[in-house]
């Protein structure tokens, strides 16, 4: 039984090398993806831009919970074809979920959305108190 297990032995890691080399080769196909995100941040907001063509604005969903932004989507698709004795059924789905810790300079009552050419747009605003002040001259008295 010993030999049995001394000439498996040595095959075995090199059986899990070749699986897992065959998945990675595999495996970027069928590995979920996120959107590409762009953040910028002016004076008086930030701007979340979230690149996912193929969608409706329907298919998002946008909440804000304590001070996390989550944007998430689902879509499943599904067809159905039938020629004689023969029928094809194909489905996909994706989703992506992703989450945003606001800073506390956001005013999350004022966030506003928008989905044009296949870019989700946020405008987060700054409060009033976050946006940078005008100097003002001190006398000297």
């Amino acid at each position: 039984m010993a030999t049995l297990v001394r000439s498996f032995a040595p095959a075995f890691p090199a059986l899990l090398e070749n699986i897992f080399n065959d998945f990675e080769r595999v495996a970027p196909a069928h590995q979920h993806s996120f959107p590409a995100v762009n953040v910028l941040e002016s004076e008086n907001a930030f701007k979340i831009e979230l690149a996912a063509p193929g969608l409706k604005k329907e298919d998002f969903k946008v909440n804000i919970h304590e001070n996390n932004l989550t944007i998430s989507t689902e879509k499943k698709e599904e067809t159905q074809e039938t020629v004689g004795k023969y029928t094809r059924k194909e489905f996909n789905f994706s989703a992506f979920k992703r989450t945003f810790n606001l800073p506390k300079s956001v005013d999350s009552e004022k966030i506003v959305a928008t989905y044009i050419d296949g870019v989700l747009g946020l405008e987060l605003p700054k409060k009033e108190e976050a946006k940078p002040k005008e100097p003002r001259l001190i006398e000297i008295a």
